[in-house]
C-alpha cells in the first residue's frame, strides 16, 4: 500500500457509496475495535469517539495515508439507539420511534498516518416519522434490511424510506456520512498532508 492510499475503515456499503460519489478511489478495511461505549457520554462523543477509535485502529496497520472512520447513532428521547441485535428487536425499535421525532448522529475522522495528525467532526439530523402500521413493520423487518442499521431503518433505497415524513438537516448524514460537511474537511485536511498528492479530490 503506497503512502497516497485512502481507506475507508469499515465495510458499510452506504458509505463505500457516498466516497464513490464524490469521486474518491480508496479501499475498505473493516476495524476491529470494541464498539462498546459508556452510555452516559452525549451523543456527539459517542460517535466522535468510536469514529476517531475506527480509523486509528485500522492506521496502526498501514505503513501511510488517510484513514477516514465514522459511526451513526439515533438518538430519541435522550437514548442512544444502535442497530437492533435480533428481529423483536428492530420491531420493538421501530415501533418506539413510530410518529416520533429522533436525531441522527453521524461522527467521522480523518486520520493521517504515520503523523497521526486527526480531524474529528460530527453532524446532526433531525427526522420525523409518521405513524407506522404493525404490519408494515414486520414486514420490513423480515426483509432482514433494518439488521445492520442503526435505528432500525434505511433512508436510501430501502422501504424505510416511507416511514420518513420529514428531516431537517443532511438527508447523507441519516445514510451514515454527512457528505458535505465531510467534504469540506477533507479537502482541507487533504491540503495540509505533503504525501497525499496521489489521492484524488473531485
Amino acid at each position: 500500500m503506497q503512502p497516497s492510499s485512502l481507506v475507508l475503515a469499515s465495510r458499510s456499503p452506504r458509505r463505500r457509496h457516498l466516497l464513490r460519489q464524490l469521486g474518491l478511489r480508496f479501499e475498505a478495511v473493516a476495524s476491529d475495535v470494541d464498539e462498546s461505549i459508556d452510555m452516559q457520554v452525549s451523543p456527539e462523543e459517542h460517535v466522535t469517539i468510536l469514529a476517531e477509535r475506527k480509523a486509528r485502529d485500522v492506521g496502526l496497520h498501514l505503513p501511510g495515508g488517510i484513514v477516514i472512520g465514522a459511526d451513526t447513532i439515533v438518538v430519541h428521547d435522550g437514548e442512544i439507539i444502535e442497530k437492533p441485535d435480533s428481529e423483536a428487536d428492530a420491531v420493538r425499535i421501530l415501533q418506539r420511534l413510530s410518529g416520533q421525532k429522533h436525531d441522527v448522529y453521524t461522527g467521522y475522522s480523518l486520520v493521517e498516518i504515520p503523523g497521526w495528525r486527526t480531524v474529528t467532526r460530527y453532524e446532526r439530523t433531525g427526522v420525523w416519522f409518521r405513524k407506522l402500521h404493525t404490519d408494515e413493520i414486520v414486514s420490513y423487518v423480515k426483509s432482514g434490511s433494518p439488521m445492520d442499521k442503526a435505528g432500525a431503518y434505511g433512508i436510501q433505497d430501502d422501504f424505510g424510506a416511507v416511514f420518513v415524513r420529514k428531516i431537517v438537516g443532511d438527508f447523507y448524514n441519516v445514510m451514515g456520512l454527512p457528505l458535505c460537511s465531510f467534504y469540506c474537511s477533507y479537502k482541507e485536511f487533504i491540503q495540509k498532508t505533503p504525501q497525499a498528492n496521489g489521492i484524488e479530490l473531485a
